[in-house]
């Protein structure tokens, strides 16, 4: 075969180009089956329906269709990528995102900017209505169940410099507050070896009823969970402890306790379920589903306490909460906390109670290492609650589906179906060692038994 040449090549664009005459990729077989279960439950009439009232009637440019701005956001969940200028290049850059996303091959990909745009367009109810289109689809799945839920949390670096805080009251950044503070005590020409001292002996330094950030003022000033301190934000789901499914999402300050935000995630939980059950025309899921919410909360020590398992008893919620070791404790007219933090006790101290505890580590963890570490969403790069919040929900909404595509097909990222064809591919090699009778039987088992999905792959592949 002989070598061909750049400059052979070199020839006039003709003006015009059929749609016929353009290359057609071939789509990722992850994509193609998931963007096969979009179709079936008709997302783009769903999501169209509910963003009209965003959009103009007739007047002016489209812009741009609700089902591919969410499907982008999506891409960033299953790419594991962080930002909006991110998830518009690597759409440009890929033809399986193309055909996911349902952008033509001679139709140009969204910039960043309208993303951006279209995000701040919706509201957050909006974005929170696909994530529970998505429950409803896992409920006719039967994957999720809401009787016993987990609630745990994590921290999300906020887009926000600490080095760019003001004081609340004064406005005075940082530097300028210690120059002040300086002067009043005898130093006229501060440097700044002697304002770090300065700073370095002043106790509560970094309170967050003294300090914000003049562009995202809802981060708050917190010690990370590898020991640096930067504004932060909390996030906080609850995970169906059965099927593993993200029933709720809900995004705080970083400084608030957990004791003081999980009965915000219950109830959303419970009304996520509730919702679910009102709007199904299914039977079926009527019986799996209990229509006022979760009967039984299982967390960490760090949402012990004696008003939040008082207070979920009194919600007619069971207590899973391991107890930290406090000591001996006394109750001074505190009767009913008293009944139910002992009766906790003797829950976690049985037998389903230790299988939950156990389960914790399989069903909670693991969702802060796909959401946040895998999926790209550990530094946040938008700023404001609400805008970090849609991005969250439509998220977790697209590690939903990727718990269907893990129970239907065996694998939930595109990355992780690329294991098994990479394996069969290494295998193929170890044929050539062996006669060509035995490789061709061994070929031959090989297509009866392995599973469907996989063998599509590799055609597709191929």
């Amino acid at each position: 075969m002989a070598m061909g040449r750049r400059k052979k090549r070199v020839r006039q664009e003709g003006l015009w180009t059929p749609t016929a005459a353009l290359p057609l990729g071939a789509s990722h077989p992850f994509y193609q089956r998931l963007n096969q279960i979009l179709d079936d439950k008709k997302f783009d009439e769903y999501v169209e329906t509910i963003c009209a009232e965003f959009y103009a009637g007739e007047v002016g440019r489209p812009g741009l269709p609700p089902g591919i701005y969410f499907r982008l956001l999506m891409v960033g969940y299953f790419e594991g990528i962080d930002s909006e200028r991110g998830i518009a290049w690597r759409a440009s850059d890929s033809l399986s995102i193309r055909s996911f996303v349902r952008i033509a091959l001679d139709e140009s990909v969204p910039d960043h900017s309208t993303i951006s745009r279209t995000r701040r367009l919706m509201d957050v109810e909006t974005h929170q209505a696909v994530f529970q289109w998505v429950l409803a689809v896992l409920a006719e799945k039967k994957l999720l169940k809401g009787t016993t839920i987990g609630v745990d949390a994590t921290t999300l670096e906020a887009n926000a410099a600490l080095r760019s805080i003001v004081r609340r009251d004064t406005g005075e950044s940082y530097e300028e507050f210690l120059t002040r503070l300086a002067k009043e005590s005898g130093i006229e020409t501060p440097t700044r070896e002697q304002l770090a001292k300065l700073d370095r002996k002043r106790p509560k330094k970094g309170s967050n009823d003294d300090w914000t950030h003049p562009h995202d003022p809802d981060a708050r000033i917190t010690k990370m969970k590898d020991g640096r301190t930067h504004l932060a934000y909390k996030a906080e789901h609850a995970v169906d402890m059965e099927t593993g499914a993200l029933v709720a999402v809900t995004l705080h300050g970083a400084d608030e306790g957990d004791t003081a935000t999980i009965q915000e995630t219950v109830a959303e939980a419970g009304e996520r379920i509730t919702t679910v059950v009102t709007d199904t025309d299914s039977d079926e899921v009527v019986k799996q589903l209990r229509a006022d919410g979760p009967r039984e909360v299982v967390t960490d020590k760090g949402y012990h306490s004696r008003a939040v398992v008082s207070g979920l008893t009194e919600w007619g919620v069971r207590t899973y909460c391991s107890e930290p070791n406090r000591g001996r404790q006394r109750w001074p007219e505190q009767e009913r906390e008293q009944q139910a933090v002992y009766a906790n006790r003797q829950r976690i101290r049985g037998e389903r109670g230790l299988r939950l505890l156990r389960q914790r580590g399989e069903k909670l963890e693991r969702w802060n290492q796909h959401l946040y570490d895998r999926g790209g969403m550990r530094r946040v790069h938008l700023r404001g609650r609400e805008n970090i919040l849609k991005r969250l929900v439509v998220h977790s909404g697209a590690a939903n589906l990727g718990l269907l595509m893990r129970t239907l097909f065996g694998k939930g990222t595109p990355r992780g179906w690329q294991r098994p064809l990479r394996g069969l591919f290494s295998v193929a090699g170890c044929f050539r060692a062996l006669p060509s009778a035995t490789a061709s039987l061994l070929c031959n088992f090989g297509r009866r038994m392995a599973p469907r999905p996989i063998v599509q792959g590799v055609l597709i592949a191929a």
